[in-house]
């Protein structure tokens, strides 16, 4: 599996905007379509309102298919769940800053577990929150919607903090990639990598397109 750096443009499609009716020929659609990881927004219910899905579709999915999973954790106690996930088959797992528990130790599981460390911030959350872990990280996730729905609204107001996050990196000699997750598309991912972004979470535009291939090639070259 191809390993990335913080200059490289990683395409990420959502799987909540896939159709859940055959996913395991979607995740075979996004492979053959030339995706990067597959996103995996897990929620339950409670941190955000909905529900997608939990560790066995996981487990399932990564059985049969030869893609580097980036799961997100949108659930209130991500901890109790960071095991599961890992079992699962996940790659990469990024935890919200406003969740309920203590992101160290739960950074600690991860990196024990063998995975990648995401850290994620919501839109009115200050990178200032994330500033105490960054020097432990994989990734930053900078959510440019709120999280729990698909097909919402790009928030342009989260730029500057992109491009925060990018100062601070560079100024402290980090590595970790920049992901952005909501309203992405070929409209706005230019901002996107000029104010620092290099992983773009791509749901609606990708996976409802009617080229998946061509618009993953189009958001990719912004």
């Amino acid at each position: 599996m191809k390993k990335f750096t913080k200059n490289d443009r990683i395409i990420a499609p959502s799987l909540l905007a896939a159709d859940f009716t055959k996913l395991g020929d979607e995740v075979s659609r996004a492979i053959n379509a030339k995706a990067d990881w597959l996103h995996l927004d897990i929620m339950d219910g409670h941190f955000v309102p909905n529900v997608s899905f939990g560790p066995d579709v996981v487990a399932q999915l990564h059985e049969n298919n030869d893609i580097f999973f980036d799961v997100h954790l949108m659930l209130s106690h991500p901890d109790q769940y960071i095991p599961a996930f890992l079992k699962a088959g996940a790659d990469l797992i990024s935890v919200h800053v406003e969740a309920e528990h203590d992101m160290a130790k739960s950074l600690e599981m991860i990196r024990a577990g063998g995975a990648k460390t995401g850290i994620v911030i919501n839109p009115d959350t200050p990178l200032e929150a994330a500033k105490p872990w960054l020097d432990q990280v994989d990734l930053l996730l900078c959510m440019t919607v709120y999280p729990g729905f698909g097909g919402q609204k790009f928030m342009p107001e989260v730029l500057p903090k992109i491009a925060k996050a990018r100062d601070y990196r560079e100024q402290n000699n980090l590595n970790y990639h920049i992901e952005v997750d909501g309203g992405a598309g070929p409209a706005n991912v230019a901002q996107l990598y000029e104010a620092g972004a290099n992983a773009i979470v791509a749901g609606s535009t990708t996976f409802k397109a009617p080229d998946m291939a061509q618009a993953i090639e189009e958001i990719r070259l912004g």
